[in-house]
């Protein structure tokens, strides 16, 4: 079997209207040309990279449909998706913040969803041994009545819902390693024990008020809601440590049926949302290490849904990294950042502080 790769043109062409950066503009703010961070570039450059290196001819390349109004309801109320859906056929607008949309986007964000949800099914059925859905708009940030953070429908939680909603997984893991803190899908499964949320990200970036390693579930959830808040600048060799040091130890006491990665570039070296300093080769390295524990738990069944990641130079050759590894292709996308990244290695005491602060985090999530 190969690796699907989701993805649909119409995803692209998601707009958010007259902003700079994240302001609208007007009075004193003065439009800019890419508008909003999460603009169609960084993805649709990821797929032209793909085409360019040959990676996208040794993938099960497809679409998906829209996730239907019963999928989009395990998650989001009713009430909800019709006002959304009414905007959407108007002028536009935004339920939430710092997450606008025009004309038709109610489609865009469902067929989004679709990419999701059809991928993580693929899987599930052995269509494909494991996938790629690049999802846009992103997910992680929407709650059940509250767009935030460029986030218009939940897609991780549509599609996992659906899986579990149609008895083809009776547990499953969610990873996040976007930047930002996953506040949608933690609030979605908060009280659950079939659903494992784990959150990597820079500690009080996005929201501010979330994301604390003490928020660990409630009720029958309590102990299912890891969050691993890390410091500016934790970079490649801090990130692999937390993934052995607390989410594999997570994921094999959950033994999850599968696993879902909130994929994510903006942890990169370059991004003007993120500072951690991550490269290509840090998630090539997580991509490694997520699927040997799948392989280990879940007879490989692993599903990666595009998230966050604002550069358009970078997040190409991260996804790329991502994708080769997930498809075991021998094909290259050399990163063209490998040397600025090796010039701008912390010294050891950052190094001493780092491992201090996993290490209180591991103990912590025990």
């Amino acid at each position: 079997m190969t690796t699907g790769f989701f993805w649909d043109e119409r995803c692209f062409w998601h707009g958010g209207g007259n902003y700079a950066f994240t302001v609208p503009a007007g009075g004193l703010v003065q439009p800019t040309f890419g508008g909003l961070p999460e603009a169609p570039e960084t993805k649709r450059r990821l797929k032209s990279l793909m085409d360019v290196t040959g990676l996208t001819q040794e993938l099960d390349v497809r679409s998906a449909p829209e996730s239907s109004w019963v999928d989009l309801e395990r998650v989001h109320p009713l009430s909800f998706l019709e006002t959304f859906k009414a905007m959407s056929d108007e002028k536009g607008g935004e339920l939430g913040s710092s997450a606008p949309f025009l004309p038709g986007g109610f489609e865009i964000a469902a067929r989004s969803a679709g990419l999701a949800q059809t991928a993580l099914q693929a899987v599930l059925k052995g269509e494909v041994k494991n996938a790629y859905a690049l999802s846009r708009p992103p997910g992680h940030h929407c709650l059940p009545e509250w767009q935030n953070g460029f986030c218009l429908l939940a897609n991780i939680a549509v599609a996992v819902e659906a899986a579990l909603a149609e008895t083809r997984a009776a547990r499953i893991a969610v990873i996040d390693w976007d930047v930002h803190h996953g506040n949608g899908t933690e609030a979605i499964f908060y009280g659950r024990d079939d659903v494992l949320t784990i959150s990597l990200h820079q500690e009080r970036n996005y929201p501010t008020n979330t994301g604390d390693a003490s928020a660990r579930g409630e009720g029958k959830g309590e102990g299912f809601n890891v969050n691993i808040p890390l410091p500016a600048g934790t970079g490649h060799t801090g990130y692999l440590a937390a993934f052995d040091r607390i989410v594999a130890p997570a994921l094999s006491r959950f033994r999850p049926d599968a696993i879902v990665v909130a994929c994510g570039f903006d942890a990169a070296l370059i991004d003007p949302l993120g500072r951690m300093l991550c490269t290509a080769g840090t998630f090539r390295e997580l991509t490694r290490r997520t699927m040997q524990m799948a392989d280990d738990l879940c007879d490989g069944r692993l599903v990666m849904t595009h998230e966050g990641g604002y550069s358009e130079m970078y997040v190409p050759f991260c996804g790329h990294a991502v994708i080769a590894e997930l498809s075991g292709s021998a094909v290259e996308a050399p990163d063209p950042q490998a040397a600025v990244y090796a010039a701008r290695q912390p010294g050891p005491a950052f190094d001493a502080f780092l491992d201090g602060w996993i290490d209180d985090l591991a103990r912590l999530h025990a």
